[in-house]
């Protein structure tokens, strides 16, 4: 259930808006800089831009991984990966017009890295596109924050995960009581990644093909109202 494409992203929309017309208008910044919490789409929306600034330019059942280069600075956090990187973004794409470069968790590189990669962000090829992904910002230098448009995401609203959870549901023909669905979107603390992974569990225990609310209860060990009342 990962979106898409920018209409089927929940929660986002001061974003999305933004993203779609920026592509529309062509004024595209080359670097973007993704923050936010874990879970509310940042992967996904970088990941949905790659396809969409190569749209128009590509044929018809193109397969887009050509032009999407992922790097996860978790793992790769060091200056030869980088080397790496800017010797790949000098190679123009061969098909479409854009080379999308997402590296996630890029709060993880070292400080040798960063210099290395600075250069690279300061001054890209006009066919480089560089989307930069973070769940810590202020451990990001502020030299390349400068470089970038930054975009902060929103842990997702209870009432948007609620009602995403009651679409996936119907959609999987699970039935599952409103109260249910509210106690999973208040437990995944505005991360829709942890609401879907809550809710997939749920379907799988107590009564087959429902999500009873309190099924749920149990099983995440969670007090309700009533308790606190009895008491």
């Amino acid at each position: 259930y990962r979106p898409e494409s920018f209409d089927t992203v929940v929660g986002q929309e001061h974003i999305t808006e933004t993203l779609i017309n920026e592509i529309k208008s062509n004024r595209l910044a080359q670097a973007f800089l993704f923050c936010g919490p874990r879970g509310v789409g940042k992967t996904t929306c970088a990941r949905i831009l790659a396809k969409e600034v190569n749209k128009g330019a590509v044929p018809e059942g193109y397969d887009f991984s050509f032009n999407i280069f992922e790097l996860d600075a978790a793992s790769h956090n060091s200056v030869d990966d980088i080397r790496t990187l800017n010797e790949q973004v000098r190679i123009p794409p061969q098909t479409g017009e854009y080379k999308v470069y997402i590296i996630d968790e890029v709060h993880m590189l070292s400080t040798s890295a960063f210099n290395a990669f600075l250069k690279t962000l300061e001054e890209p090829p006009s066919y480089a596109i560089f989307i930069l992904a973070t769940t810590e910002k202020h451990k990001v230098l502020p030299t390349i924050l400068s470089r970038c448009q930054v975009f902060n995401f929103d842990r997702i609203q209870i009432e948007d995960i609620v009602a995403h959870l009651q679409k996936i549901a119907n959609d999987e023909g699970v039935e599952a009581e409103d109260a249910a669905l509210h106690i999973i979107a208040e437990k995944a603390d505005g991360a829709m990644r942890d609401a879907l992974s809550i809710f997939d569990q749920m379907a799988s225990f107590g009564t087959p093909g429902k999500i009873v609310y309190q099924e749920v209860l149990d099983n995440l060990n969670i007090l309700d109202f009533d308790y606190f009342f009895k008491i």
